[in-house]
């Protein structure tokens, strides 16, 4: 088993270790801002990291009804510049917490007037310690490049703090089922999808609301640990445009999550095999041979987090059926330090 599929599987351990162990800093976050939400809140991320970010601006918009951005750590580690933040609320995440250009970033914030949250797997870092608060993602050593658990844990975290911060217990139930969910999850077969995928050069990764963060972590795992050139889109924006590569038998992984969006998703689907395009849907309510299967009964809310475990030991499947290693990326590295 490579180290990829192996850190895939421990994610729901880390989950738990994470629910038990971040409560209480989750409620105290959240009583920071009762009856004063923060006038909004920016998040900070690379690479996979940033795509939990997507993550957190439909949770923090949606369930909290506060208006959260995505800062740009060049404005901070290039341009130098001063960006007013008091009183709001800044959002690290990050799994080594050592990249120069985040650090500079949450530096400037804090000086800025913003109490700073990060949200890493090494608390003994630059980023951890200069937090006002760090929440620990309990992911455990992370070997492989391709970032796996680390991603689990920090939607989990993500969806721990709207919890509190929303007062939704349905959001708690949700977390506290996402454990063993994620065990089921792991175990889900995908292999059916390999042939049309493992012979693809170019693919579409499509999501919308909450699974739009997926889409964008399946799309970089297809880049990394199959070159393939995959695309993230949403069911809104493929429309505007990217329909035009579609071609007989191009390959399209959608995720679906049962909410408001799944009119749409079902109905971009009708139109993406009315075109010819080899469209492979995980979610509920498909019966044919392109579906893909995922747990049942969940909250749409972490829906996307089940999904993407089990998208992982696909894409590891799909690696070593092209002939690659995951671990192993030919041109990166597991820390990226970026300025």
């Amino acid at each position: 088993m490579t180290a990829m599929e192996s850190e895939a599987r421990e994610a729901s351990s880390a989950v738990a270790r994470l629910i038990s162990n971040n409560t209480d800093a989750c409620k105290e976050l959240a009583a920071r801002y009762r009856g004063s939400p923060p006038p909004f809140i920016s998040t900070c991320a690379r690479g996979s990291s940033d795509h939990a970010a997507t993550y957190a601006k439909y949770l923090f918009e949606i369930q909290c009804g506060i208006v959260t951005n995505s800062y740009a750590p060049s404005i901070s580690s290039v341009y130098n510049a001063n960006v007013n933040m008091k009183g709001s609320l800044f959002l690290a995440i990050s799994q080594s917490g050592k990249s120069p250009d985040l650090v500079a970033s949450a530096r400037q914030a804090k000086n800025a007037g913003a109490y700073v949250v990060v949200l890493c797997n090494v608390i003994q870092s630059p980023l951890a310690e200069l937090s006002d608060l760090c929440l620990p993602l309990h992911a455990g050593p992370e070997l492989s490049v391709a970032a796996t658990k680390s991603f689990i844990t920090s939607l989990s975290s993500l969806l721990q703090i709207t919890a509190y911060m929303s007062g939704d217990d349905s959001l708690i139930d949700a977390l506290d089922a996402l454990p063993e969910q994620l065990s089921e999850a792991a175990n889900l077969n995908w292999e059916p999808a390999l042939p049309a995928f493992a012979k693809a050069s170019d693919l579409f990764v499509v999501g919308r609301g909450y699974s739009f963060c997926v889409s964008q972590e399946a799309a970089l795992k297809f880049k990394e640990t199959s070159k393939i050139h995959a695309e993230p889109f949403s069911t809104a924006e493929i429309l505007h445009g990217p329909l035009e590569l579609m071609r007989e038998g191009f390959p399209i992984l959608v995720f679906a999550q049962d909410d408001e969006t799944r009119p749409s998703t079902d109905a971009l689907i009708k139109a993406i095999r009315n075109m010819g395009g080899n469209a492979f849907i995980a979610g509920t309510g498909i019966t044919d041979d392109r579906y893909l299967p995922v747990v049942q009964n969940v909250n749409p809310v972490s829906a996307p987090i089940t999904m993407i475990q089990s998208y992982y030991p696909f894409a590891n499947a799909l690696s070593l059926a092209r002939g690659m290693n995951p671990d192993a990326p030919e041109h990166l590295l597991k820390v990226t330090e970026t300025r």
